[in-house]
């Protein structure tokens, strides 16, 4: 494995405990203003991730899959990071704390728009992850060491039209829930 292929466990590792360590911070030691501090480092991995692979590639690294898994890494990770914090908030503060109201599952109509609205964010992190591949592409501007990027964004694209459909299956067969 290449170093932006480690870069990107670490920074997925470090995005999980910045934002426990926030939650508890938040919540356990009642310090709201460190906890949205911590919360708020998650943009600034992404950063450090940008800028590593940004540093790679500009020395002359031959792109590869691990290169695109990070604009697809930032992509997702700014598309729904917001979102995936607030899972993350809710459930601690309901399931860890004990306190909240217990997080609500959805049915039929609800949980088909609720899908179509996390579709949305997959295309807004496909826009984004992808701009960023594209730019890679552009910037290096050599087929022969673009070609893995061509790759994920192949696939990229492939995974979100799969997505679109299994979102609108559930406007056609909507979730029931269980007797």
């Amino acid at each position: 494995m290449n170093f932006v292929a480690w870069m990107i466990v670490t920074c997925e590792v470090l995005f999980w405990v910045v934002i426990i360590s926030g939650l508890v911070t938040r919540y356990v030691f009642k310090r709201n203003k460190l906890g949205l501090f911590l919360l708020a480092l998650t943009p600034v991995i992404d950063l450090i991730l940008l800028i590593t692979t940004s540093i790679d590639l500009y020395r002359g690294a031959i792109a590869t899959q691990a290169h695109g898994i990070a604009a697809v890494y930032l992509g997702v990770s700014i598309g729904f990071g917001k979102s995936m914090i607030n899972w993350a908030d809710q459930r601690f503060l309901y399931y860890v704390k004990k306190e909240g109201t217990k997080p609500i599952k959805l049915f039929g109509m609800q949980y088909a728009l609720n899908n179509l609205k996390g579709w949305g964010k997959h295309v807004l992190s496909y826009l984004i992850g992808s701009g960023l591949l594209v730019g890679m592409i552009y910037l290096i501007n050599d087929t022969s060491q673009t070609e893995a990027l061509f790759k994920v964004l192949k696939i990229w694209s492939f995974v979100l039209g799969i997505d679109l459909v299994y979102t609108l299956s559930y406007f056609i067969w909507p979730k029931r829930e269980r007797a």
